[in-house]
């Protein structure tokens, strides 16, 4: 992917040099709270940020103004038969904001509109609201509701803290008709 821009934003490549950025959202137990993964170290970063920076699925999300500091980043994952998998994190200081918004929807504009790209889901959990809200104004669906279906964390005990799961998608074909005039200005080359 090359960059994206938006109103407010730059979607780019990661970087190594992102992890101090990545520690101070990753290290909050209230963002990832809901993710796969407990709170992350700083050494834990340095890797991350290294080996995201290698994997075209993990997007920055930077502000344009204030020095460009990353605030977020977006999961744009390839599945099977032209499928993408979207996901996203953010600092909190920055959610509430509209920028997980601003910037899943042009990376959404763009994968439908650049082709390659048929249908788009998402995963989340029931009890993250402002999670699936954002799925439902980005114009996904929900497809189901998965009853304990998946566990990341563990008990005290070691027994698995089973979760429920929403399922989010959109079609291409949705997308167009929902589109209505929308168009994205768009650098992005189709990931592989």
């Amino acid at each position: 992917m090359k960059s994206l821009q938006t109103e407010r934003l730059l979607l780019r490549r990661f970087r190594a040099a992102d992890w101090p950025d990545l520690y101070r959202y990753l290290s909050d137990e209230a963002v990832v709270r809901y993710e796969p993964y407990t709170t992350y170290t700083e050494k834990e970063c340095r890797r991350e940020a290294s080996a995201r920076s290698r994997d075209a699925s993990f997007i920055a999300v930077c502000l344009k103004e204030d020095g460009g500091p990353m605030i977020g980043n977006l999961y744009f994952a390839p599945r099977e038969y032209e499928t993408r998998e979207l996901g996203f994190v953010f600092a909190a200081r920055y959610q509430g904001k509209g920028y997980a918004y601003e910037s899943a929807r042009a990376l959404i504009d763009c994968a439908f509109s650049s082709g390659g790209v048929r249908r788009i889901i998402a995963v989340c959990n029931p009890e993250n609201t402002a999670s699936w809200r954002l799925l439902e104004r980005l114009g996904l669906r929900r497809e189901g509701h998965l009853r304990q279906n998946i566990w990341f964390k563990e008990d005290r005990e070691g027994r698995p803290l089973w979760q429920d799961t929403y399922e989010y998608a959109i079609l291409r074909s949705e997308w167009e008709r929902k589109r209505a005039g929308r168009t994205a200005d768009c650098e992005m080359a189709s990931q592989t």
